[in-house]
Parts: structure tokens; C-alpha cells; sequence
């Protein structure tokens, strides 16, 4: 059973793709593909989901990107994270954390 990306709680969708790219340079379909395993195919990130994502983190220079040719022979925008994207990634981390904390004692009732 997958969850498409508008239905992954808001905020998530930045930290799916930037631990994606944190792992290596990616081009698109590769970020989706990762995304899909690392969730053992409980997230999937469509393009019109991904790729405003990606320009959006470009803006903001948390990612840069460069036409290479893929492992099956065709030319393929990558992306890379900087070292704004890591500690954007790390912020993102770190937010993720303190809200499951959160909702941890409020299920537990404490």
C-alpha cells in the first residue's frame, strides 16, 4: 500500500528528497525510486510533486544540478545537495524528531 505525496503529512515531502540526494546525485526518477525503497515502497513522490520541489531547492541553494548521461545512455538532469541542503536536511531531521516525540506522549496519554 503506497502513499502518494498528498497524502504524506506537510512538511515530510522536503525531508524524502533531500535523504534521498544526501546518498548520492540523483536525476529525477532515480530520487523517486529511492524515496520508493528506503520506505520499503510506502512513499511515492510523483513529478509534479518532485521536480517544483527540486527548482524550489535550487532557489534557495540547497541543491545544484547538471546534465550527465545515465547508466542507459541518455542525458539526464542531476541533482546534487550542497552544504546548505545537508544542514537543511539535518533541520529537517531534527524538526521530524521533536514532532513524533510529541505525538508519542500525546498517544501515549502521559
Amino acid at each position: 500500500m503506497g502513499t502518494d505525496a498528498a497524502d504524506v503529512m506537510q512538511g515530510t515531502l522536503d525531508l524524502l528528497i533531500l535523504k534521498a540526494l544526501s546518498l548520492a546525485p540523483m536525476h529525477g526518477w532515480g530520487i523517486t525510486n529511492r524515496i520508493k525503497q528506503l520506505s520499503r515502497e510506502s512513499f511515492r513522490v510523483g513529478q509534479g510533486s518532485l521536480y517544483p520541489a527540486l527548482h524550489r531547492y535550487e532557489k534557495r541553494g540547497w541543491v545544484t544540478s547538471y546534465w550527465r548521461t545515465t547508466e542507459h545512455n541518455r542525458i539526464a538532469r542531476y541533482y546534487d545537495l550542497t552544504a546548505a541542503g545537508r544542514r537543511a536536511l539535518n533541520d529537517e531531521i531534527a524538526r521530524w524528531r521533536a514532532y513524533t516525540g510529541a505525538m508519542d506522549l500525546v498517544i501515549e496519554g502521559r
